[in-house]
């Protein structure tokens, strides 16, 4: 297999998302306070990783035809032919068997949660984005599942400072996720994926990203309350959600425009990272 194949191959597992994916599955381990048990580490973020990976390489299968008509997804392996679809679905479900295989060393509630986000990535999810601006809601579920792994990996239980992290990721994907569809909104019309943005307007994508922005202030900080995060976390998060919610605010102004959106998504991938790096530093000094 020449050096092409194998970087097409990594290509269909998404990697960026795959390695955000991981650290926050990673963060959901460090708030259950795991130390230094590398093993349990280690094999949390190979289940995780290979969990997304397959969820996102048997979307780029489904997707195939419509990501011809992208910008930003016309030169994947599978729109350019440079790999085939048997070959990319095998590779998709082998990353699937193996990832609930490495979870499933862990513990049983883990393995499921790893195969509930894959089957309603794929299933649920995917197909619902040519359907209905609700697939955004829909897909956010299963995309917040990885801290919930990194939680239950650690502790065994599914509790509130589990489902804390869940909601965090959860809101934070949503104003992400809106900001993407607002600056590539004419590639999505031309996929026929009905975004908020192409199906109801600008507007109303920004007031749903400001509603949400805000969401995520009171959900982030809960952590502090529930005394698993102290005031570090705490004021982080504080500092986090109001600069992003303020950002989140020049939307609505007449000179919020593709520009605007394209920073404020550049913002979201500045926020979850510091967000959980917070969290780590924090627990660690608890």
């Amino acid at each position: 297999m020449n050096t092409q194949r194998l970087h097409d191959f990594y290509e269909l597992g998404k990697p960026s998302i795959t390695g955000m994916n991981v650290l926050m599955a990673l963060g959901g381990l460090a708030l259950a306070g795991v130390g230094a048990d590398w093993q349990l580490v280690l094999t949390t973020a190979l289940g995780t990783a290979a969990a997304v990976a397959s969820a996102n390489a048997l979307n780029m299968v489904w997707e195939r035809e419509g990501d011809k008509h992208m910008a930003r997804t016309a030169s994947r392996p599978l729109p350019r032919g440079r790999l085939g679809v048997g070959e990319s679905l095998a590779f998709g479900l082998i990353l699937g068997v193996l990832s609930i295989a490495i979870l499933a060393s862990i513990n049983l509630l883990t393995a499921g949660l790893g195969l509930f986000a894959i089957l309603a990535y794929v299933l649920v999810y995917t197909p619902l984005k040519r359907r209905t601006p609700l697939a955004l809601l829909i897909g956010a579920v299963p995309g917040a599942v990885p801290p919930l792994i990194g939680w239950t990996a650690a502790t065994g239980t599914i509790d509130l400072p589990g489902l804390t992290l869940f909601g965090i990721l959860l809101v934070w994907q949503l104003p992400h996720f809106l900001a993407i569809a607002l600056f590539r909104k004419q590639d999505y019309a031309r996929a026929g994926i009905k975004t908020v943005a192409v199906v109801r307007g600008d507007a109303v994508a920004k007031a749903q990203a400001v509603a949400w922005s805000l969401a995520l202030i009171p959900i982030s900080f809960a952590l502090v309350p529930l005394e698993v995060a102290g005031w570090l976390y705490g004021s982080v998060a504080l500092i986090l959600g109001v600069g992003y919610f303020g950002y989140s605010l020049k939307g609505l102004r007449p000179s919020g425009d593709a520009a605007w959106a394209r920073r404020y998504f550049f913002a979201s991938l500045v926020y979850l990272p510091v967000l959980t790096l917070a969290l780590a530093v924090d627990v660690a000094l608890l």
